[in-house]
């Protein structure tokens, strides 16, 4: 290996992702005195979270910052946000991650337009061993104008998130017969049906797939839309034989902007204002003469629809790490030893335990995927927890080993969860990444547990299900 490509203490780690924890990552290296370099895909700073831009948080501003980033924010003369508001996704990037990113420290830091399709060792394929830890990475960038370019790191982490890996349509998994070929007619995630696509919506018939809480917000905004556009109507499918517990916790869920959500949806349902098909495990779309599309199962067919949004809820990308020595869960996807403790059908996001690198580490030296993607395909995510990955791991890559131990994080008190068990995941809105915490003040505790050291204590926090 040449020598201008060999490990030193030089070089940048390199933090994939510009989102709310990959700038929590990169405030928490500087604070260690490690030099990031941010990747971001987008043109800014949160450009995933504009695309749900018009959604809103079911936490207040209180937990969706994090603390490092906050204290990097102080000397600016930045406006923190009244800690019991809620913002959308789009004041969270206007009011919090735009003027993080511009913070002298980290603007120099941070390439936008610039993503990462793929990372490796210099010189080393997966397969050979000697020398490997001591070569740095190596990731391979396409930039806005569509040139490539390799640049090179001590250490990666990787915070790209989920939002651009949906879930397909079809029930086993797998994009349904038809998918692909439907173009503009299917959506995934919680499109702005009342924004500047609104004539894609309005007087149409749409189907949405899902029971999750992307589900929950695309519904309610396209019934609202259906007040104000006379013909459009709306079709509601689920795998599940039953709504059961669906609709969440209510009154008593303890994210309280959450509870309202699924009680605004409940009242919806109950007015008969939308048709609701139960038990329907979607195998295929086929387009009709006319342009519409049937959405079939193994039982029969839906009526005919203009459009389709599909909330099924997301997984990682794990193709980017193809040539890194990964050790994943062969059910979530998420670090092996993570997954334990954010089973979906075990944990809410509130009795996940308090984790930090030692369970996001990979068999590849200085690897660490966090935030969202480091939970795989588990919906119990907390915007809090991924602050907590950051600070943990920027401790270990400094060599502080007692800090990156210890986990902290501060929770909120005791509360209902708004169900357990799912058949399809959550939004990055809807789901625990929000926040994960109630409105107003509510007690907390910190939670404090040495990593690898046994069990730890829990609070039992909500999170989307």
């Amino acid at each position: 290996m040449s020598t201008r490509i060999a490990m030193n203490s030089n070089l940048p780690v390199a933090v994939i992702g510009a989102g709310p924890v990959g700038l929590a990552a990169a405030a928490h290296l500087l604070a260690r005195g490690l030099a990031p370099l941010v990747l971001e895909a987008g043109p800014g700073p949160g450009s995933s979270i504009l695309e749900w831009g018009h959604v809103r948080l079911f936490s207040p501003w209180n937990y969706v910052v994090d603390p490092e980033a906050g204290r990097l924010l102080a000397p600016t003369g930045w406006q923190r946000p009244p800690e019991d508001e809620y913002p959308n996704g789009r004041e969270l990037v206007e009011r919090y991650l735009r003027p993080l990113s511009q913070v002298p420290a980290l603007r120099d830091a941070i390439r936008y337009d610039s993503r990462v399709v793929s990372v490796s060792r210099a010189g080393f394929d997966r397969q050979k061993s000697d020398g490997r830890e001591r070569a740095p990475f190596v990731l391979r960038v396409r930039h806005g104008d569509g040139r490539e370019s390799d640049l090179f790191a001590r250490a990666v982490v990787d915070a790209s998130g989920t939002w651009h890996s949906p879930n397909p349509a079809g029930a086993d998994g797998r994009v349904a017969l038809g998918e692909r070929a439907l173009g503009d007619r299917v959506a995934y995630g919680i499109p702005d049906v009342r924004g500047p696509q609104r004539a894609r919506w309005a007087g149409r018939r749409t189907l949405v797939l899902g029971s999750g809480h992307s589900a929950f917000n695309a519904l309610l905004d396209l019934l609202a839309l259906a007040e104000e556009a006379p013909g459009t109507e709306v079709v509601w499918a689920v795998r599940r034989t039953s709504l059961g517990s669906v609709f969440g916790g209510g009154l008593n869920d303890q994210l309280a902007e959450r509870g309202k959500l699924g009680q605004r949806l409940r009242a919806q349902v109950e007015a008969g204002r939308l048709r609701i098909e139960l038990g329907f495990r979607l195998e295929r779309f086929e387009r009709l003469a006319d342009g519409s599309v049937v959405a079939r199962s193994a039982d029969g067919a839906l009526a005919p629809v203009d459009q389709i949004v599909v909330a099924t809820g997301f997984r990682p990308e794990v193709a980017l790490l193809s040539e890194l020595r990964t050790q994943l869960d062969p059910v979530t996807e998420a670090p092996a030893a993570l997954a334990p403790l954010i089973d979906p059908n075990v944990h809410s996001c509130g009795t996940v335990r308090p984790h930090g690198f030692a369970e996001l580490k990979h068999p590849e030296p200085d690897l660490y995927v966090i935030g969202m993607k480091s939970y795989g395909r588990a919906p119990t995510f907390l915007l809090l927890t991924g602050y907590e990955q950051a600070r943990s791991v920027a401790a270990a890559l400094a060599g502080d080993m007692a800090a990156a131990r210890e986990v902290r994080l501060l929770l909120p008190e005791t509360g209902v969860c708004g169900g357990s068990g799912r058949d399809d995941g959550a939004s990055v809105a809807g789901g625990c990444c929000g926040g994960g915490e109630p409105a107003g003040a509510p007690q907390q505790i910190t939670l404090r547990r040495r990593v690898g050291a046994g069990a730890a204590s829990s609070s039992t926090s909500s999170c989307g299900s």
